[in-house]
């Protein structure tokens, strides 16, 4: 895009929570693709321990983001229960901030790149994978044009790792193919347990993939509640 249009691209990040945005690459000086960039002036944000939430991690470290600022909300309407969640004071003397629930790291020149959604954190056999890591390996396959992936209950594991895929035209691939494709590069308990082949992927209105609308069809199907 950058190549043809001759614009740079410059990723931010922003939530309904915390509009127009809370991060940013700058406009002038490293533009580090990936990543979100740093805070915007007169926003405090820092990863905490997925574990307590509150212990600050270190840089390249997983944790949860959390950010206070002007444009920080004050709570949703009518919810108190869902604003005390959401907005929490962790008592170092600056008050609430806001409980992102997204997975992020930040390097050591102060860039923070987002991992995922931590209500999405996938756990087989009490491994933690990031359902984003596994569509990232998936969607570099030549014959795959879409891709949702989720975790789902499974008898031996608690939960496993499944694929949803839509091919390209008149391209296909089997299971066995996929998950090989998968195993160069991602450690064996990453790799999907199970795939679907499907037409489209269910969608919100911005275009993300529901990924919680393809865990309960799976359910749906297999007669689990």
């Amino acid at each position: 895009f950058q190549e043809r249009f001759r614009v740079e691209l410059m990723n931010a990040y922003g939530l309904s929570e915390a509009p127009t945005a809370t991060h940013g690459n700058p406009l002038s000086g490293v533009n580090k693709a990936g990543s979100i960039g740093m805070p915007l002036p007169d926003t405090e944000s820092k990863l905490v321990s997925l574990e307590d939430g509150v212990t600050e991690v270190a840089p390249g470290e997983e944790g949860e983001l959390i950010i206070r600022g002007p444009q920080v909300f004050k709570g949703y309407w009518n919810m108190p229960t869902e604003t005390a969640y959401t907005l929490r004071d962790l008592h170092d003397g600056g008050g609430p901030r806001l409980i992102t629930g997204d997975i992020a790291k930040m390097d050591t020149d102060g860039y923070f790149y987002i991992v995922d959604r931590k209500k999405e954190l996938i756990k087989p056999g009490g491994f933690q994978v990031w359902p984003r890591e596994v569509e990232e390996v998936i969607i570099k396959h030549p014959a795959i044009l879409e891709v949702g992936v989720a975790g789902v209950p499974d008898a031996q594991a608690g939960e496993a790792v499944k694929a949803w895929v839509v091919f390209k035209p008149g391209m296909t691939a089997t299971e066995d193919e996929l998950r090989a494709f998968c195993k160069k590069e991602l450690t064996g308990y990453k790799v999907p347990k199970y795939f679907e082949v499907r037409d489209a992927l269910p969608r919100t209105t911005v275009g993300k993939v529901l990924r919680r609308e393809l865990v309960r069809e799976h359910k749906e199907k297999a007669g689990i509640k």
